[in-house]
């Protein structure tokens, strides 16, 4: 299925009733959701389950608020919903828009000193499953998805302590993001707005401290990953 292409939206569609929807990182994402909710209407769909991002429903940072427009727009249509909200991503610990996080023994980020409120992709993936399995338990739920919080000087520790590897943090400043983003020709609409959202967080504007959810043990019943499951089972991609 291509979001750009409305006719293989309509064939992927066909004879399905529930649907998990995840657009890309760009700023066309707006009226990709769109075309795709209003296909998803016509072709019988009566269960999206949405991959947004982080945030409450005041959430100013605009590719949070982005995704909050598409929540609305499937909410408009009539289609039963459920919204996803991830916090920081574990797996953004092993690289983020094709660079590598970890250069011997330093780890690296744009957050500066923030506490953030973190998920394994894989836990994400599995409420997702459980979400779409039982439509008639989640439909119109809003779950925010982060369970453990901590700022990346922690997580270095982290690493030295169980890996037995030195590492230690170095918070780089969000201009060279921004500079990154446009000598590689990223999509800067979507790109300035990570841009601000890092020097949010850097400046002390925005912080997930105490941002830790209880929805995954409900729905699943057994607990998230931790930070330090996702650091071992990872360990090689931190070794030198």
């Amino acid at each position: 299925m291509d979001y750009d292409k409305p006719k293989t939206i309509e064939a992927a569609l066909s004879g399905v009733n529930s649907v998990f929807m995840m657009t890309g990182y760009t700023i066309d994402m707006l009226q990709q959701s769109k075309v795709f909710v209003d296909i998803a209407k016509k072709s019988g769909v009566n269960y999206i389950v949405h991959l947004g991002a982080c945030g409450d429903d005041e959430a100013q940072v605009a590719h949070w608020a982005w995704h909050q427009l598409v929540e609305r727009y499937i909410e408009w249509s009539g289609i039963q919903y459920t919204h996803l909200r991830p916090e920081s991503y574990m797996q953004n610990l092993l690289g983020y828009q094709g660079e590598d996080n970890i250069n011997k023994g330093v780890l690296h980020s744009y957050f500066g000193d923030a506490i953030l409120s973190w998920v394994d992709c894989a836990d994400v993936a599995e409420l997702a499953a459980y979400c779409l399995l039982s439509p008639e338990q989640h439909a119109g739920q809003v779950y925010r998805l982060g369970y453990e919080n901590k700022n990346y000087t922690q997580i270095a520790e982290l690493l030295t302590t169980e890996l037995g590897i030195p590492f230690h943090y170095q918070a780089d400043d969000p201009d060279e993001f921004w500079q990154f983003a446009q000598t590689n020709s990223l999509e800067l609409a979507y790109m300035k707005s990570i841009y601000d959202h890092y020097v949010a967080f850097t400046s002390g504007k925005l912080s997930r401290e105490g941002m830790i959810f209880d929805n995954f043990q409900k729905i699943t019943g057994k607990a998230p990953t931790t930070l330090k499951q996702f650091l071992i089972k990872h360990q090689n991609h931190f070794k030198p």
